[in-house]
């Protein structure tokens, strides 16, 4: 199985959690009724399907990825569910985005806009550039989680791995942060911006389908974390976080877990 294989799958598997949570985000920035939106880092369509519905059958979502493979997937995405006239894809690089200035009445980007290991500024002002006056300009990206719940002192130094505080890196500029985003929004230029977190979360018992997105999440969340952990803390890893453990945490009878994503958003200055 390919990295790309891997990651369609671990989206798919792990929708089942996510969706609810963005659906509330999206609900929150009240989309205008046949408005044209851009999803930017769109993967393999999940959100824009979202975006869709929220905008109604005269709105418009253009989604744009670098990867031609996840664009592949994403139009097959579409056009089972109906939305072929309402979601095009574009395949291209959200540093420099291939559109027009004003041609959006809004953009909207998912774990891709300040969640990349790059400077995140530009990458606003360009999401700003392409969106009429008035008009929003939304990230959003994962912000926490407690996965491990009994397991506090393990789940605080998985969080401190080079994966648990991914993209960010040792050194980096604290202002760089992902939760630093209000300071890019006035930098770009954008205004009357906010800020909101939202919960998603779920308790045992899990039926298949929760098993298997919570297994997916715990796949994702702490990958080849072993060299960075002592051998104690990987050996209660294993117990914990792998299917196979007899210890597998998502077994235990009075499992809990919640996560988080955060929203920022602002208006484009007319």
């Amino acid at each position: 199985m390919t990295a790309i294989d891997d990651y369609v799958q671990i989206s798919y598997d792990s929708n089942l959690l996510r969706e609810p949570v963005l659906r509330s985000a999206i609900q929150d920035l009240q989309l205008p009724k046949g408005s044209r939106g851009l999803d930017a880092g769109c993967g393999i369509g999940l959100q824009a399907l979202l975006l869709a519905e929220a905008v109604g059958p005269k709105g418009h979502i253009t989604g744009l990825d670098l990867s031609p493979e996840f664009l592949d997937i994403a139009k097959k995405l579409v056009a089972e569910a109906g939305y072929t006239k309402r979601i095009s894809f574009r395949e291209g690089d959200v540093k420099e985005l291939p559109f027009d200035d004003n041609t959006f009445d809004w953009a909207w980007s998912v774990d891709c806009v300040g969640y990349a290991p790059i400077e995140p500024l530009p990458l606003v002002k360009e999401l700003g550039r392409v969106v009429r006056p008035g008009g929003t300009v939304a990230i959003l990206a994962w912000s926490s989680e407690n996965l491990l719940p009994g397991y506090p002192i393990l789940e605080a130094r998985l969080r401190a791995t080079s994966a648990g505080i991914a993209p960010f890196v040792k050194g980096k500029n604290p202002e760089l942060h992902f939760t630093r985003a209000l300071g890019w929004f006035r930098d770009a230029g954008i205004e009357k911006c906010k800020a909101r977190t939202f919960v998603g979360d779920a308790h045992a018992p899990l039926d298949n389908d929760l098993r298997q997105a919570f297994t997916a999440l715990l796949q994702m969340r702490w990958p080849e974390v072993e060299s960075e952990l002592t051998q104690e803390n990987w050996t209660e890893y294993q117990h914990l976080c792998l299917p196979e453990s007899s210890d597998f945490i998502l077994d235990h009878p009075d499992y809990y877990a919640f996560f988080t994503y955060s929203l920022f958003h602002g208006k484009v200055v007319g």
